[in-house]
């Protein structure tokens, strides 16, 4: 399954506007990444009110648990 991933962006540093990631599959829009100074939010597709929000710190622990290693470059 490959991904399109594409990113919109208006700033070099994420200040007051977020930074906002589309994520889409074969099957269409899986959702939208938004990513600011304060903490990262998943906004699944057909949804435009309910996000899911971690702070930085709660993100970098998801991602210790439960993420796949792969090699740094």
């Amino acid at each position: 399954m490959a991904h399109e991933v594409r990113v919109k962006i208006d700033t070099a540093v994420v200040a007051h506007k977020d930074l906002e990631v589309v994520v889409k599959s074969d099957d269409g829009k899986i959702g939208t990444l938004l990513i600011s100074k304060g903490n990262i939010e998943w906004l699944p597709k057909g949804n435009s009110v309910n996000k899911q929000r971690l702070s930085w710190a709660k993100f970098a622990e998801f991602m210790e648990e439960y993420g796949k290693p792969a090699k740094a470059k």
